[in-house]
């Protein structure tokens, strides 16, 4: 009776350790994203309207392109006022740098610059890994 008992007690162990490692992994691999952050000024000439058909064209490559884990968009409303004309920002989400590559190459991303160009004066990006 104590070896089946010292059993049971090894068995329980081993398997809160393992669960606990598991999870560690687990939390490791969710925290760990690369951020594709991106931020336009817009043309002073870019209506309203041609604004949003960027932002619509934007959000739609979450559903082209399987390797986009997440995307967000917002405008500054920063009040120091150091945004140098960059207004709307965007922030695309990946699970590993060989992902984003895909995205920079893919047809559906390569059209949607071809669609912002003429109503961009500029883009500010930045790549970065984000994780606890």
């Amino acid at each position: 009776m104590k070896n089946i008992s010292r059993l049971l007690g090894l068995a329980v162990g081993l398997g809160l350790l393992y669960a606990g490692m598991t999870t560690e992994a687990a939390d490791k691999k969710k925290a760990k994203q690369l951020r594709h952050f991106v931020c336009f000024k817009y043309k002073p000439e870019a209506s309203k309207a041609k604004i949003a058909g960027v932002e619509e064209a934007f959000a739609a490559l979450e559903n082209k392109i399987t390797e986009i884990k997440a995307f967000e968009k917002g405008t500054n409303n920063s009040p120091e006022g150091l945004n140098k004309g960059f207004k709307h920002c965007y922030q695309i989400t990946f699970g590993s740098e060989k992902d984003r590559d895909a995205y920079l190459v893919h047809p559906a991303h390569k059209k949607f610059v071809e669609l912002v160009g003429p109503v961009v004066e500029d883009v500010f990006v930045v790549d970065y890994w984000a994780g606890k």
